[in-house]
C-alpha cells in the first residue's frame, strides 16, 4: 500500500551481441576487444558462434573463453545460420551481431541504450558506421556520406528504395526479433536487408546521432567485396517482393545499377593498380 512512496528505478537494459566467425583470425581479436570494452557502461551477454575455423581462430577464442556467455564451435551453413544460432540463445533486451572483422567504438552500446530509452516504441536503433580497410584506416568516405544523407529520412519507404544502414551499427529489440522470426538462409548477401525490412513492420527505427557507433571492414575477400553484384541483385528482388512494382522499387532499380557501376569501376581501378 505504500508502493507509491518508493522511488522508481529504471530497468537495466541488457545487450546480447553475437559474433559469427569462420576463419576470421586476422581481425577477430580486435572485434572481441571492441565488444568486451562495452561492459564498462552496459550489461552485456556476448555470444561467439564459430563454424569450425582452421586458421587459428579457435586459439584466439580459447584465450577469451571465460569472457563469453556462450561459445559454440560447430559447422554451419554460413553467417545467417550462425547468427540464427546466436539469436536462439540471446536473452538480452537488445540484440545485434558484429562480424569478426568489424568493430564497435567506445561507449557505442551505452549510446544505443540511451536512444532506446527515449524511443520506447522503436523496434530497432541505428547510427553511423565508417568503412575501414585491412589496416583500420577509413576508406570510401564519399559512400559513407552518401548513406548519411538518408538518415533523417528513415522510414520503411526510404529503406525499400536504398539500403543505407550498415549492419554493424544496427540494434534490435529482442521482442521484435522474436515476432519476425530468424534470418533467411537462402540468400548469399542480402539476408540482413530482408530481415530489416521485416523489422520495420514491428515499429520505427530510432537514430543515434553524433559520432559513428562502429566500423565496417571492407576488403576484396569480404562478403561485400566478393559478392557486391549478387548483393544488390538480391536486395532489389527483396524490395520488389515487399513493394511490388512501385515507386520505391523503381528507385531501387536505378540506385542498384548506379552503385554496381561505381563499385565495378572502383574494382577495375584496383585491379589495374596491382598489375606490374
Amino acid at each position: 500500500m505504500f508502493g507509491y512512496l518508493l522511488p522508481q528505478v529504471n530497468q537495466i537494459m541488457r545487450f546480447s551481441i553475437i559474433t559469427p566467425n569462420f576463419n576470421g583470425a586476422a581481425y577477430l581479436s580486435q572485434t572481441i576487444d571492441s565488444v568486451l570494452a562495452q561492459r564498462k557502461e552496459v550489461d552485456l551477454e556476448y555470444i561467439i558462434i564459430d563454424g569450425g575455423s582452421t586458421d587459428g581462430s579457435l586459439e584466439i577464442i580459447d584465450r577469451y573463453r571465460s569472457e563469453f556467455s556462450h561459445c559454440i564451435v560447430e559447422s554451419d551453413e554460413g553467417p545467417a545460420d550462425a547468427i540464427n544460432m546466436g539469436l536462439a540463445l540471446a536473452c538480452g533486451d537488445v540484440v545485434a551481431w558484429l562480424n569478426a572483422d568489424d568493430i564497435y567504438f567506445p561507449a557505442a552500446l551505452a549510446r544505443v541504450r540511451d536512444s532506446f530509452d527515449v524511443s520506447p516504441k522503436a523496434a530497432m536503433c541505428f547510427g553511423g558506421c565508417l568503412i575501414i580497410d585491412e589496416k583500420g584506416e577509413e576508406i570510401r568516405i564519399a559512400i559513407t556520406r552518401f548513406k548519411e544523407l538518408f538518415y533523417p529520412l528513415s522510414s520503411s519507404f526510404t529503406y525499400q528504395c536504398i539500403n543505407y544502414i550498415s549492419h554493424p551499427a544496427l540494434f534490435f529489440r529482442t521482442g521484435a526479433v522474436k515476432k519476425v522470426g530468424p534470418l533467411r538462409q537462402d540468400m548469399v548477401a542480402a539476408w540482413d536487408y530482408e530481415f530489416i525490412l521485416r523489422l520495420w513492420n514491428e515499429g520505427n527505427a530510432c537514430r543515434v546521432k553524433g559520432a559513428p557507433l562502429s566500423a565496417f571492414r571492407w576488403y576484396d575477400q569480404s562478403i561485400s567485396g566478393e559478392n557486391f553484384h549478387l548483393q544488390f541483385k538480391e536486395e532489389y528482388e527483396v524490395a520488389r517482393d515487399y513493394a511490388g512494382f512501385s515507386l520505391q522499387t523503381g528507385l531501387h532499380f536505378l540506385v542498384r545499377w548506379s552503385i554496381v557501376g561505381i563499385y565495378s569501376a572502383m574494382s577495375l581501378v584496383r585491379s589495374r593498380s596491382r598489375q606490374p
